[in-house]
């Protein structure tokens, strides 16, 4: 009710003084300060809100202004004159209507500044923005606290301190890579990463990256979300697995294995009696005895696959070196084990992935690549620890891999909770290579640690 009633006070305030001008109009003669006149009600009907407004007052003050030589007694200026003075108000209003068009485009631009500010500052997901060189030029307040940076001491700086190695030693690298052949890793495509905080704490998050063309500069979007807590969750959901794993296995071994081995004596020992008194099914039931420690020694492999690495720092590499053994013996092909320095993981849940992703690539090799010769190899590196499963069999071709399988997602998982990397490379007919890499630095998530606010 207030703005009408100051609008409307407005509209009369600028009536008044149109109609004091044109009185001054008419009593003056042709000259500048008829025309000043003129300025001045153009120049307050700036200030009204909206076009309209503007526009009919101009109308209005130009009717009063040629009235006014209309109804004027004697003419008191020559037709040329008029027709001067008439042009010199078109190029006013003329004037009038380019600024109310960069005034509405001001306004709009405003407006959709205010909207961008508003929803980078309310979203929940970190949005940086970086230049060709990779120079942070904007960063939200959701990055602010993804990162435990402020913006201010961001700003300027190469986005690659907020990059673990080796990922930061990279980036300049991937960048110039990207410039020259345009070939992308994650721009326009996105994947999970590594960052790094503030504290020097390393955590897995999505990125999205996109590029924008700006005509003479290059710039490019990422959006950042933290999936700590999702990871927190898929590693209790997998330790729940686990230790489900372990009690099966433990069962397997103490109470089947044990009933086998008890029941496979007995056997052995009627079968004896009864080779001893020559009774005719004595060899039958020496038959029954082989199977029963077949069976035996199948449920104490199926067990040591259950319980795969024992706590202490070198239980990954007995445990990979026996699922070679395993696989031979079970997949009847030739599967060798190799470790390239010493290997110790003193970190017994992230041991246990790194067998469960080996085990799932070494079954996937056998009973689905129909492959011959399977090789496993683990390797400590100065930065990283690899383990990487090849073999010889029929491949698949990599730009059309089909990931929605379970164990594919499984291994993927795995990887990604003890803070690595899983790569699938493969040709058809020349075999697949599975490589999980993790950096030192990187961390296993904690289940029982509290979410990240």
């Amino acid at each position: 009710m207030r703005t009408v009633s100051r609008r409307l006070l407005s509209y009369a305030g600028l009536g008044a003084l149109a109609g004091t001008f044109f009185t001054l109009d008419c009593l003056l003669p042709a000259s500048t300060s008829a025309e000043l006149l003129q300025v001045a009600v153009i120049l307050l009907t700036l200030f009204l809100p909206g076009r309209a407004s503007t526009l009919g007052m101009g109308v209005l003050t130009s009717l009063l202004v040629a009235g006014g030589h209309v109804v004027a007694p004697e003419p008191t200026e020559p037709m040329h004159a008029l027709l001067d003075r008439g042009l010199v108000l078109a190029g006013l209003w003329g004037a009038v209507a380019v600024v109310l068009r960069h005034k509405r485009v001001r306004e709009a631009q405003r407006e959709s500044e205010a909207r961008a500010h508003a929803i980078l500052d309310t979203t929940v997901d970190g949005i940086i923005t970086i230049d060709a060189d990779g120079t942070i030029e904007s960063f939200n307040k959701a990055a602010e606290e993804i990162f435990g940076y402020d913006a201010a001491a961001v700003l300027g700086h190469n986005v690659k301190m907020l990059m673990p190695p080796p990922y930061r030693e990279e980036h300049d690298a991937y960048l110039r890579s990207y410039h020259e052949t345009g070939r992308r890793h994650i721009i326009g495509i996105g994947r999970e990463v590594q960052g790094r905080r503030k504290d020097g704490s390393t955590f897995p998050m999505d990125l999205a990256v996109s590029e924008v063309d700006l005509g003479d500069r290059t710039l490019f979007t990422g959006i950042v979300r933290d999936i700590s807590e999702r990871r927190r969750l898929e590693k209790e959901i997998l330790n729940v697995s686990e230790q489900e794993r372990r009690r099966i296995g433990q069962d397997l071994h103490d109470g089947l294995g044990q009933m086998l081995t008890g029941i496979g004596l007995l056997s052995q020992n009627v079968a004896e009696d009864l080779e001893a008194e020559g009774h005719a099914r004595a060899d039958d039931v020496a038959e029954i005895t082989e199977h029963i420690k077949e069976a035996d020694r199948y449920a104490r492999d199926l067990s040591h696959g259950l319980i795969p690495v024992d706590v202490k720092a070198n239980g990954l590499t007995e445990a990979l070196r026996r699922l070679s053994q395993n696989a031979e013996r079970l997949f009847d092909v030739h599967c060798t084990f190799r470790e390239v320095d010493t290997v110790l993981v003193h970190d017994n849940t992230v041991a246990t992935h790194l067998y469960r992703i080996a085990q799932e690539a070494v079954s996937n090799a056998a009973q689905h690549g129909d492959a011959e010769c399977i090789g496993i190899v683990v390797a400590d590196g100065d930065d990283q620890l690899r383990l990487q499963v090849r073999d010889d069999g029929s491949g698949f071709d990599s730009d059309q891999m089909d990931d929605s399988g379970m164990g594919m997602h499984i291994m993927n998982y795995r990887a990604r909770i003890i803070g690595g990397t899983l790569e699938v490379n493969s040709t058809l007919e020349d075999g697949t290579v599975v490589t999980c890499s993790r950096p030192h630095t990187a961390s296993a998530t904690d289940p029982a640690a509290p979410a990240p606010s």
